[in-house]
């Protein structure tokens, strides 16, 4: 029995409801029990993934992601000034470097990644490419993805 390259990664999102649930990546992923979700003043350690972050994600989190796991914000980008992203205290915030979206709302945007895309990228840059690829799996573009971005992962 091959091993689930996910066990033991903490993957955990904010879920502002925001999204159209058919389309969302983070609820897709919550129903498939790869991420939980988490209510917004529950204290978390890992990395959040903050579009207001001063600091790029990189292999020197690699620790602070086996420690605490990553956690994302699940909203729609058209509304992300209605997030309370200064009530996030917790964590260690980071930014993602240049990356194009792959999924089918975004697909060619710099910087718009959805949850799954954006949850890839940080496994991959911290070490972790079949954790990412295992998230990506759950969907058809995952591979696209990947391979769009290769030179930053």
């Amino acid at each position: 029995v091959p091993k689930n390259p996910l066990a033991g990664i903490k993957l955990r999102m904010w879920d502002f409801q925001q999204c159209d649930p058919k389309r969302c990546s983070g609820a897709r992923l919550a129903k498939r029990g790869i991420f939980d979700k988490m209510p917004l003043k529950s204290p978390f350690r890992g990395i959040v993934l903050d579009p207001e972050a001063k600091v790029a994600v990189s292999p020197a989190d690699s620790e602070l992601l086996e420690k605490g796991g990553v956690s994302l914000i699940d909203c729609s980008w058209a509304r992300l000034q209605e997030i309370p992203l200064k009530q996030m205290h917790s964590g260690h915030h980071r930014l993602l470097p240049f990356m194009v979206a792959a999924n089918t709302v975004n697909y060619g945007r710099p910087f718009k990644l959805n949850c799954a895309e954006a949850a890839a990228a940080t496994l991959y840059i911290c070490g972790k490419p079949d954790a990412a690829k295992a998230v990506m799996d759950e969907f058809s573009y995952g591979e696209e993805f990947l391979s769009l971005n290769r030179t930053v992962l």
